[in-house]
């Protein structure tokens, strides 16, 4: 969970992240998204959205269980539960590190 909050955290600085649902969806529509994420404690109603937007654009959603509202808005430096990253690089580092993998093998 640390490695991808810190991951969330460089994307942020980066500027390679999409805060809240309407930020998201745009950057999903728009194909500049690379993988969207959900705080496990959003809604459900949120949930099934950002699923759809994820799923109608061929992005992978991803839930986490263990990362909630809290822990990613203090990651990224501002109160969000739903993001996407924008950036293949640190999308496949996230993936990993989500995966159980070292976000830094190749």
């Amino acid at each position: 969970m640390n490695k991808m909050l810190s991951l969330l955290g460089f994307a942020a600085k980066a500027g390679k992240l999409s805060y809240g649902m309407q930020a998201a969806k745009e950057a999903m529509n728009a194909k500049t998204a690379a993988v969207a994420i959900a705080a496990c404690d959003i809604s459900e109603k949120s949930k099934k959205e950002v699923r759809f937007f994820a799923e109608k654009n061929s992005l992978r959603f991803l839930l986490p269980a263990d990362v909630d509202i809290a822990a990613v808005s203090n990651a990224v430096g501002k109160k969000c539960g739903i993001l996407t990253i924008n950036d293949s690089g640190f999308a496949e580092a996230f993936l990993k590190a989500y995966e159980g993998g070292n976000a830094n093998d190749k």
